[in-house]
């Protein structure tokens, strides 16, 4: 994958988690857990080349207890909470520019699954938000929420003003799930947040909802809020387009213009597609479920069935000819993806890969699904492909939030100039 997958930790900081690694593990055995060749774990032992931040996670999760990212940061400067986590895409980022997740909140239990998998230890996921007191919620500097859009209804609030009676966000969001970011904000006062959506958020209920919310986040409860929509094109092969809200409890010159974003198109799909050369990498985790790494084929249960194939060439020729839009995306190594959503799992149709030799294109797989996000293949995937498919098509761009961290973390840590210095390094 691209270099701008890899932000934060700093190299130094993977190599105490390595050197932490191999006091309980072999050098075979680490590359068997990361998926690469032993050889690669002695050149990085060595200092001959510089390891890949990603396998920061993998490690962490090889070790008996967790170990700090540095012996200078022992505490890595910052607490975080995980709400609406999801399989924790967010968290992730977070984690690898120095957070420590102290909270998480998720209500699918199928994506409790996945994140439990992946953050083992610590704190139990709670389920329902709206059942969690505010008061119960450990103390944290950031709020990140991946929440669901809903309407907002503001029938009612010309009425109190008509009765002398005071309304403020627990009136104009009561009902809905932002209700709950806000009503914790509100009790926490965190130094930051970070709220990720959909692009349409802006439009949905014709503004009504994005004006709600931006009222709410600067008027009632004071903080200074950034908005910008990413596409994950700058990153992953996938065009997919996220409002990301970003506010601080005081005044930050925060600048959108600080992310570093390659052009788009720089990362093509080839990049995470399995590699049929016989270069693909034996996960451990993976077990060969997705993979044949003795035909050095895609399971031929992701290629699409005659009839499916038929079905939705046919589909497309009637919609063309009505003059839609509607129809399948088929794309090919050089290409970069449609957004990936939660009904890939139907029929595949806004991706589907074309197949040298075979006439009938496939789906992606989960693992290839996962690496369009920009998760690392360390990451698990304990549940069904049709879960996986719906839990990577509602999940994040992770190198998106990587980035926005990383330009967030001077304003979150530098109460303390020791930590900020120590986390600026990474």
């Amino acid at each position: 994958m691209s270099a701008n997958l890899q932000i934060a930790p700093g190299p130094s900081q993977v190599l105490d988690y390595l050197a932490a690694a191999r006091i309980h593990h072999t050098q075979a055995d680490l590359a068997r857990q990361l998926g690469v060749d032993a050889r690669t774990i002695r050149r990085w032992e060595a200092r001959e080349t510089v390891p890949p931040a990603y396998v920061v996670h993998a490690l962490q999760r090889l070790l008996p207890l967790q170990v700090p990212l540095s012996a200078g940061a022992a505490n890595p400067g910052f607490r975080f909470i995980d709400l609406f986590a999801g399989i924790g895409g967010i968290r992730l980022a977070f984690e690898e520019i120095g957070g420590t997740c102290v909270f998480t909140s998720e209500w699918d239990t199928y994506a409790q699954k996945t994140y439990a998998a992946n953050f083992p230890g610590g704190h139990q996921i709670a389920g329902d938000i709206t059942k969690v007191h505010e008061d119960d919620i450990p103390d944290h500097d950031v709020l990140l929420a991946g929440f669901p859009c809903q309407p907002f209804s503001i029938a009612g609030v010309s009425k109190k003003n008509a009765l002398g009676r005071a309304h403020g966000f627990a009136d104009e969001t009561q009902g809905t799930l932002f209700f709950d970011v806000a009503r914790i904000i509100a009790a926490r006062r965190p130094r930051a947040f970070l709220l990720e959506n959909v692009k349409n958020l802006q439009s949905h209920d014709r503004g009504n909802t994005f004006a709600v919310i931006l009222r709410t986040l600067r008027d009632e409860l004071g903080y200074d809020v950034h908005w910008r929509v990413v596409d994950g094109a700058h990153f992953v092969p996938q065009h997919r387009e996220r409002i990301i809200i970003v506010g601080f409890r005081d005044p930050k010159p925060f600048d959108w213009n600080a992310l570093h974003l390659a052009e788009k198109g720089s990362v093509r799909l080839g990049a995470i597609l399995h590699r049929t050369d016989g270069s693909e990498p034996v996960l451990d985790a993976d077990d060969g479920r997705f993979f044949d790494h003795e035909t050095n084929r895609v399971h031929d249960k992701y290629t699409l069935t005659d009839h499916l194939w038929s079905y939705l060439q046919n589909y497309a020729a009637k919609h063309k000819a009505k003059g839609n839009g509607f129809g399948f995306g088929l794309v090919g190594p050089e290409d970069v993806t449609r957004t990936l959503s939660a009904r890939y799992y139907k029929d595949g149709s806004e991706i589907l890969v074309r197949q040298r030799g075979r006439k009938n294109p496939r789906r992606l797989t989960p693992r290839e699904c996962a690496r369009l996000m920009g998760f690392p293949d360390s990451f698990r995937i304990p549940v069904s492909d049709t879960r996986a498919y719906k839990q990577y098509g509602n999940s994040v761009v992770v190198p998106v939030v990587r980035e926005v961290a990383r330009v967030m973390k001077q304003f979150v840590c530098e109460e303390n100039p020791l930590q900020t210095e120590l986390l600026m390094r990474a």
